[in-house]
């Protein structure tokens, strides 16, 4: 009973049989290592424009001013374009084609980069990369919602997210590797040979994903599914599901039900705390006070990552475990204020500013539980689901467009006084968005099971009272 016990909290609810067991156990080892190696690639990409940034493209392109937030924007407008028509082409186009031929797309594009001669070009690519990478992240999120149920959800969504900081991790270390060992060669610079080497990682990665990747339950025919468990992936989430035809109705199913809002307007102000990251303000804060080397500047903000790592795969188990998913903001919005005050006043240690950098990390760790809730929430509807995940990774990248421009802009470094105040402005919002999220969801629940029970009890009257051929007639 004890093993059982730490078996799911480990892993997430157990299968019922030993056939749930095997297909779960596939599920497992196909869809999240083609989608984690993906989204590994997906954020290599995007934290090699950092890393580059502070590894000698800045002066070789002869960036000035906020060119390089420009660029992270860009990226963003063109990431918001990309996120609901990818999403949308999910319910038409195969995933397992999809998916691949978009990374193949951004993969180019990656190599593309190795060969611009100004910021400029770098601006054109960084556009269509954001179309192209935009049906990674909440795309695999809806399949995860398609092949898993909730107990299973949030552990999977978090070695999801995970893999992507994975890349941010590694591109760090990939920059310093780089740029001691490639600068120069072939007369091209360190931070060149990173987006060729970034390149030449994605298109296998890609390949692979033509092969194995097994599109929904309902379509799926890939070669190592049984068709018994074909029929079980179905059978054990379509019991509560509505299915619908893909129509305008979608709108108003949408539009008239609280979850597109409450969701949205959740991650659109939460995801601005991953912000220290998402920004390398920890990598700039040391390349502006000086005294550390590139590989130093490129190595220590690695450090924010693993934290953020640690964090996602802790919290993702223990909601899996208790279901519960608010505690994990409440934790993440705990530590980014911690780190946001401790760089705030700036007269303290060197060590201590390092400290608040990492405990900032926390802030990943909200990403996976709060698509894992959203999945949860809208679970009884695929369409709505695909829309409300879409949307709330389009709005976050909508603030995400101009937030950076407005509270960390690069020329506020090493101290990012407004970026402090904003983080922790955003934290108390955040709280209170989740609070609302929180009540809605349970209302919603409560007023489900009062008209579950009016129901029985209706049909409880119905087959208690005799009906009008079993009355006796008048005079019998």
């Amino acid at each position: 009973m004890r093993w059982q016990t730490v078996r799911q909290f480990l892993w997430g609810e157990i299968p019922s049989s030993k056939l749930e067991r095997r297909l779960l156990l596939k599920l497992d080892w196909f869809i999240l290592s083609y989608c984690c190696l993906m989204y590994f690639t997906n954020y290599l990409d995007r934290a090699n424009v950092n890393n580059a940034y502070v590894s000698g493209m800045k002066e070789e392109l002869d960036m000035q001013g906020n060119d390089f937030n420009k660029i992270n924007t860009i990226f963003t407008c063109g990431y918001i374009v990309g996120m609901i028509p990818n999403n949308l082409m999910l319910q038409v186009v195969p995933p397992r084609l999809w998916f691949p031929s978009m990374q193949i797309v951004w993969g180019v594009l990656t190599f593309c980069s190795s060969s611009v001669q100004n910021v400029q070009q770098l601006y054109a690519i960084r556009f269509f990369q954001g179309i192209s990478e935009a049906s990674t992240f909440v795309g695999t999120h809806y399949i995860l919602g398609s092949w898993y149920k909730p107990g299973e959800l949030g552990k999977r969504s978090g070695i999801f997210t995970s893999s992507g900081l994975a890349g941010t991790l590694f591109s760090g270390v990939l920059q310093a590797a780089v740029y001691q060992h490639l600068g120069g060669v072939g007369g091209r610079s360190g931070w060149r040979w990173l987006f060729i080497i970034d390149g030449i990682i994605t298109l296998p990665i890609a390949l692979y994903g033509f092969l194995v990747f097994p599109d929904v339950p309902s379509t799926t025919k890939v070669f190592y599914l049984s068709e018994e468990e074909r029929v079980l992936s179905q059978n054990r989430l379509d019991s509560d599901v509505v299915h619908h035809s893909l129509s305008w109705d979608l709108a108003k199913r949408v539009l008239s039900r609280w979850r597109w809002y409450g969701c949205s307007l959740l991650f659109a102000i939460s995801g601005e705390t991953e912000s220290f990251g998402s920004n390398n303000l920890m990598g700039q804060w040391l390349s502006a006070i000086g005294g550390y080397t590139v590989e130093q500047v490129d190595y220590y903000p690695s450090g924010v990552t693993a934290f953020g790592i640690a964090s996602t795969l802790v919290c993702a188990t223990w909601t899996d475990y208790t279901r519960a998913r608010w505690p994990v903001l409440v934790y993440m919005c705990f530590c980014c204020t911690v780190a946001a005050i401790c760089i705030l006043v700036w007269n303290t240690p060197t060590g201590l500013k390092f400290f608040a950098y990492y405990f900032a990390g926390a802030a990943y760790s909200g990403q996976a539980t709060t698509f894992a809730w959203a999945n949860q929430i809208c679970a009884d509807d695929y369409q709505e689901r695909a829309i409300v995940l879409a949307s709330m990774n389009m709005w976050n990248n909508a603030v995400n467009a101009w937030w950076p421009l407005l509270f960390y802009p690069a020329t506020d470094a090493p101290r990012f006084k407004k970026g402090m105040i904003a983080m922790i402005c955003t934290c108390a919002a955040t709280l209170g968005v989740t609070w609302l999220v929180w009540y809605l969801e349970r209302r919603e629940h409560r007023l489900a099971e009062r008209k579950a029970m009016e129901d029985v009890d209706q049909m409880r009257q119905e087959s208690a009272s005799p009906t009008e051929k079993d009355k006796p007639l008048k005079g019998e």
